[in-house]
């Protein structure tokens, strides 16, 4: 490792108190990559270390240091945060978390268990999974299950501030990570399968005030749209924007979640984001483009206002939920070096786009058995500008409620869901950790009961037929041609975070619990450790006292591993999941380890 990736340990103990605004300060400790400051490694989301100590000629050579139990036995997702000497860690619901001194093995500093109405549990989709941590200006934010947001003191673990961000009686939960940008938290919420009008919301990082909040389905001034000047695919979007794709109220239960990942570019002081499903499943009850569900925004922090959007999937029919990362990157599109936003949908289709304006310059398939869709029409003359081409065969809407539709690739769950891509620059390739899984889908008819499940579909899974036989693929993506570089097979879904590294080395965790590390060139395995459980954490460094560290979270659960996390046998239960992931028993079992690595 080069010296200059060693020398931000010298920070030590020493927290940032100067009182600059937290764009100032998260960026200040980023730049020294011996800090994991966000979950997303940047605020480009691109999951990349510049510390080379671990490089793909010794990387084989990797050892425990230490671990750590957080004593919770469902998903662990999301991974830990460190800033000189300290790391924390999160858990599921009851969301504790943890501060870890690093000069003692992981010796706890202080622990933060919040106290929350376990009558939250029932009301979240897909596992009790929390996505992470975020430090700024010498707070820890937090956002619990039950949507209050919380600032902790970092060297205390003492509340600074607490804000309510929703009401679990009426469906709003969260599962996702924070936003610190400048003197704001932004913070998302989830709830779209109990047909939540959903939204993000920024609050004043010293008070926890509320700043704004933009809905992504509803009016003008809801969505913060400016009718003349928000775009999407090149032309203002006009009044009404999203009302005129609903039928009748339907928005107000509208769904449009917003529990995934946040990046943010300083140079133009957009932050981005997909919205998720509308709500409900059947879609035979919403006609329409359901706008601005399924949607990527760019939107000032400042305000909340988008400057544009960009549907993905309008009028979805098969939970091809939107919310994946973005990441921001500097891509070589056609010839020409582009600033670009770049998003592997649920849907299967891989998008980059002019982080800017929101022009959309490619959109492809990152697993080839991806059906539903011929493609996307790219000819910017044409009506159907930036609309995908449905395959009638596989639409659930046209055969109605009760038409059991088979053979949809991907699955609900999609070609990837929320597990995080990482971009390599040095590399100039993407690495995805994707789903390889297919479904059966059948809508049937559902009444709103606010706090009550809002589906209306019932799901089955499977792996995709005529294929290695496996549910994953990990893969290497040109994102400017829009094509595969090479793809590694995997028996489950890749439900990990990757993570790309100077040292020429790509690490990921698989469902079995194998940390896994690959050769950028060709996805040649390097590495691999089982772990004391199956992996849907990200893989993360950092350095410390002149020592490079990978360390990841295992703790098997998530949408995937929902039948293990939640004891369901049911082959539909877990929104079909359970039959589809069956197999994970013989490999895996309950778990919640933080395992960190290091060279001998």
């Amino acid at each position: 490792m080069r010296k200059s990736a060693l020398t931000g340990a010298l920070l030590a103990t020493t927290f940032i108190a100067s009182p600059v605004l937290a764009n100032d300060n998260v960026s200040k400790l980023v730049s020294d990559p011996n800090n994991w400051v966000l979950q997303t490694g940047d605020y480009f989301n691109q999951r990349y270390s510049k510390l080379d100590q671990i490089n793909k000629s010794n990387v084989k050579d990797l050892k425990v240091a230490w671990t750590f139990s957080t004593g919770v036995l469902r998903g662990h997702e999301g991974s830990p945060i460190v800033v000189g000497d300290t790391m924390w860690v999160h858990t599921p619901f009851p969301n504790i978390v943890y501060a870890l001194d690093l000069n003692n093995d992981g010796r706890i500093i202080w622990k933060y268990e919040p106290k929350q109405d376990p009558s939250v549990i029932p009301v979240m989709c897909c596992d009790t999974v929390n996505r992470g941590l975020a430090y700024a200006d010498g707070k820890i934010f937090l956002h619990q299950a039950d949507t209050t947001v919380v600032a902790l003191d970092a060297k205390t673990g003492k509340e600074v501030w607490k804000a309510v961000n929703g009401d679990p009686k009426k469906g709003e939960t969260n599962t996702a990570t924070v936003l610190p940008v400048k003197d704001k938290v932004s913070v998302g919420i989830s709830g779209g399968e109990f047909g939540v009008q959903c939204h993000v919301t920024a609050y004043d990082m010293n008070t926890g005030k509320l700043a704004w909040r933009a809905h992504s389905v509803g009016p003008d001034d809801q969505i913060k749209f400016d009718p003349e000047k928000t775009m999407s695919l090149g032309k203002p979007v006009g009044k009404d924007s999203s009302l005129k794709t609903w039928q009748g109220d339907q928005w107000k239960i509208g769904g449009g979640c917003t529990w995934g990942w946040y990046s943010y570019d300083p140079e133009v002081n957009l932050m981005y984001y997909g919205s998720g499903n509308p709500s409900t499943w059947n879609p035979t009850q919403r006609p329409g483009d359901n706008k601005w569900s399924m949607t990527l925004f760019g939107r000032d922090v400042d305000t909340g206002v988008a400057k544009w959007a960009y549907q993905m999937t309008p009028f979805d029919e098969w939970d091809y939920d939107g919310i994946n990362e973005v990441i921001l990157a500097d891509v070589d599109v056609k010839g020409k070096k582009r600033k670009v936003a770049v998003h592997f949908d649920r849907n299967g289709l891989g998008y980059t786009l002019d982080r800017h304006t929101g022009e959309l310059l490619v959109a492809e398939k990152y697993d080839p058995a991806v059906n539903w869709t011929t493609g996307v029409e790219m000819d910017a003359s044409k009506p159907n500008y930036g609309r995908p081409y449905v395959v009638d065969k596989y639409s659930t809407a046209k055969g109605g409620a009760d038409v059991n539709t088979k053979g949809i690739c991907p699955a609900a769950l999609g070609s990837k869901d929320q597990q995080p891509a990482t971009f390599s620059p040095k590399a100039g390739l993407f690495f995805v950790p994707t789903n390889h899984v297919c479904m059966d889908y059948e809508p049937f008819k559902v009444s709103y009961t606010a706090g009550q499940p809002y589906v209306g579909a019932t799901l089955s899974m499977y792996p995709a037929p005529n294929s290695h036989g496996g549910m994953g693929n990990f893969i290497a993506w040109d994102a400017g041609a829009g094509k595969i570089v090479w793809s590694k097979p995997e028996p489950f879904s890749v439900w990990s975070g990757a993570l790309a590294t100077a040292g020429d080395v790509v690490f990921y965790g698989t469902l079995e619990g194998y940390l896994k590390a690959v050769d950028p060139k060709d996805g040649k395995e390097l590495f691999k450790f089982k772990t004391p459980s199956g992996i849907i954490g990200n893989v993360m460094t950092y350095g410390h006292k002149g020592k490079q560290y990978v360390a990841v979270l295992s703790g098997i659960g998530g949408w995937a591993g929902i039948g293990l996390a939640a004891g369901l046998t049911n082959p539909n239960d877990g929104l079909g999941a359970v039959g589809g992931y069956a197999g994970l028993k013989n490999y895996t079992a309950l778990g919640g380890v933080l395992t960190v690595f290091s060279l001998p």
